[in-house]
């Protein structure tokens, strides 16, 4: 029997309508509170995050308007960590699910913020695909990937050796590199944000797809057999 894993963000959903959503529900915050036009709001983020990533955009809005105070960046980060968000499971990775559900038990591994990644699994309505959903930093951030931890859980559960359990997603830097070696097999979505990212062979994965359509009974059967 074969056991079907796979990653969450920019796995079975865009990520980045995730970030989107989220700063949506801050400009809202931001609008309702002090007046700032969402729309600006919600440019000014999206410059910030292009030009400089993540992690200052909230300082950056409301230093951009004039309100900034530590008490309200961590108002915006509530915000965007409590909010319902606005996101859907790609049309591929649907497909998949429903095509894999009857002849495999699957699972979920993700890793992040224990209450926005369970934010996630329930408006994507993933849990109705999977035996479990394993948000890793539920069992502490030290067993967040590239931990094998939540790994071992699986086999255990489903009484297959490594070599029987498959996992798919997209980030080389953590997700093959701690399982790989243990003989879980590994498949490399080529989207989302580490599309150009190239790693060591220990990083990467055994095969890589450029679609969930691409994940097929028959190459789970011609990587780990019947």
């Amino acid at each position: 029997m074969a056991v079907v894993v796979f990653d969450m963000d920019d796995t079975l959903y865009d990520e980045m309508t995730y970030v989107q959503s989220g700063f949506s529900a801050v400009a809202e915050f931001l609008s309702n509170g002090y007046g700032i036009s969402s729309e600006d709001a919600i440019m000014v983020m999206n410059n910030e995050l292009m030009d400089n990533g993540r992690g200052q955009v909230f300082d950056s809005v409301l230093k951009h308007f004039n309100i900034w105070s530590k008490y309200i960046v961590l108002k915006c980060l509530a915000v965007y960590r409590t909010h319902t968000p606005d996101i859907r499971l790609l049309d591929d990775a649907l497909e998949c699910l429903s095509l894999l559900m009857p002849d495999y038990p699957m699972y979920l591994v993700t890793d992040g913020n224990k209450m926005v990644q369970n934010m996630k699994v329930k408006a994507l309505g993933i849990e109705q695909y999977m035996k479990y959903c394993f948000i890793t930093h539920r069992y502490g951030i030290r067993h967040s990937k590239p931990s094998p931890y939540v790994f071992h859980k699986i086999a255990d559960r489903e009484k297959v050796d490594f070599n029987r359990v498959m996992y798919i997603g997209d980030n080389p830097n953590k997700d093959f590199v701690g399982i790989k070696k243990l003989g879980f097999k590994t498949i490399r979505i080529m989207r989302g944000s580490f599309v150009n990212i190239e790693r060591p062979p220990e990083y990467e994965a055994d095969y890589r797809i450029h679609s969930l359509r691409e994940l097929t009974p028959k190459l789970i059967s011609n990587m780990i057999g019947h």
